[in-house]
């Protein structure tokens, strides 16, 4: 048996993983475009001057007279190789976009659209006999599509130093899984096509908290926590089966109502901050995917953990000179993905970033660049490996609009 991937692929989704082969296919969590470059921390960040979607709760620490908008995109160059063969593969993709302000002293909204997962493979398995050339036969694997979250969140000072949040989203997408088998060597054998299809169309909701500790002047900590209950999709599911070449196949379609559920999911983060110059901060976060449905089925998944540590720096708050006002970034990640491959745990994946909040001349908006190595590392008999580098390009536009203008 030889396992190939057909070609050099290039797309817009932003994934051409093989593992996507399994349940929602690459999980894309919320984080804006600085907390990437900070290895994916979110949970304990509380920044007056970009987009939080990891916390809802940290929405109220914006200023009350700032209308912020924050979006990223992402260039990405992935390499496959099962120790045999290699494959390279490039994406462009858009990460998210959102806005945020104030709706009074005490509460602020936010409003966006993000990524929950993303689908996307081509590959194939070659079944050769040398003595029997009627047992030749080829499968081909090939599988596009994903989730989308469109939501609405608002985060409420309830004390001083203690707040909380919500986001409630609209998920929707398509997952399409298609598998075809030919046999070349055998006439009288027909090909068969099976294409299996969720759409998914449904509501979900995020709760989070933030409590912020000043300590001194200059030293302060907030801890974070974030909580998504388990949910059941509303979704159809479709099953076409198809024998024999285009122009003349037998096509069965079955379409029925399956189940498929996101799992209760549990964040924590703690970051310290001091001289509001330096940020230093880790999340967890576990989800709880041994315990959901798909397509009717249970026990398909590992639960999924993941760890991350990042730091910031910025040199000066105030005074002259350009590059004393860039924030320098830098983080690390570690992650046990929720794959499931023949009863156990199918990957691990680790990632380090750096990056750059560049300040735009004579406005309060910044450029956020990022960079990212990520590999990922198969486990068990024939494991494949990925390694991929990302470039990440976010702006985040911060201007003061809400203030009542004085006319002499």
């Amino acid at each position: 048996m030889l396992i190939t991937f057909p070609e050099v692929m290039s797309a817009q989704n932003n994934t051409n993983s093989p593992y996507t082969r399994y349940g929602y296919g690459e999980l894309s969590d919320p984080i804006s475009s600085n907390s990437r470059a900070m290895g994916g921390i979110g949970f304990g960040m509380r920044d007056r001057d970009h987009v939080n979607i990891s916390n809802p709760a940290s929405y109220t620490a914006m200023d009350s007279l700032t209308f912020l908008f924050d979006g990223g995109v992402t260039l990405q160059n992935s390499n496959f190789s099962d120790g045999t063969y290699r494959l390279n593969a490039k994406n462009t993709s858009v990460n998210y976009f959102a806005m945020q302000f104030r709706l009074n002293k005490w509460s602020a909204v936010s409003i966006g659209m993000n990524p929950y997962s993303n689908v996307g493979y081509n590959l194939s398995q070659v079944y050769d006999d040398p003595v029997a050339e009627s047992n030749y036969s080829s499968l081909t694997f090939y599988g596009d599509g994903g989730l989308h979250q469109l939501y609405g969140g608002i985060g409420i000072n309830l004390l001083k130093n203690f707040s909380i949040g919500g986001n409630f989203s609209y998920i929707w997408g398509d997952i399409y899984h298609i598998s075809s088998q030919a046999f070349p060597g055998n006439s009288s054998a027909l090909p068969v096509t099976n294409t299996e299809n969720v759409d998914v169309r449904s509501f979900k909701v995020d709760f989070g908290l933030q409590y912020e500790h000043r300590i001194n002047s200059r030293n302060k900590v907030v801890v974070g926590v974030v909580f998504t209950p388990k949910q059941k999709l509303s979704n159809t599911g479709t099953e076409m089966v198809s024998v024999g070449s285009s122009t003349n196949a037998v096509v069965n379609v079955n379409d029925t109502i399956v189940t498929c559920e996101i799992p209760n999911s549990f964040g924590l983060g703690f970051t310290y901050m001091y001289n509001d110059k330096w940020t230093v901060g880790m999340d967890l976060l576990y989800q709880q995917w041994s315990k959901v449905k798909f397509m009717n089925g249970k026990n398909l998944f590992c639960d999924r953990a993941r760890i991350s540590v990042g730091a910031e720096y910025l040199p000066a708050l105030y005074g002259s000179g350009y590059f004393n006002h860039i924030k320098y970034r830098v983080g690390a990640y570690y992650t046990l993905p929720y794959y499931k491959l023949n009863g156990a745990r199918a990957t691990k994946e680790m990632g380090v970033s750096f990056g750059f909040g560049l300040p735009v001349p004579r406005s309060n908006s910044i450029i956020n660049l990022s960079g990212q190595y990520v590999r990922v590392q198969g486990r068990g008999a024939n494991k494949l490996t990925e390694n991929i580098l990302q470039v990440t390009v976010g702006l985040t536009f911060n201007e003061t609009w809400f203030f009542k203008r004085r006319v002499n």
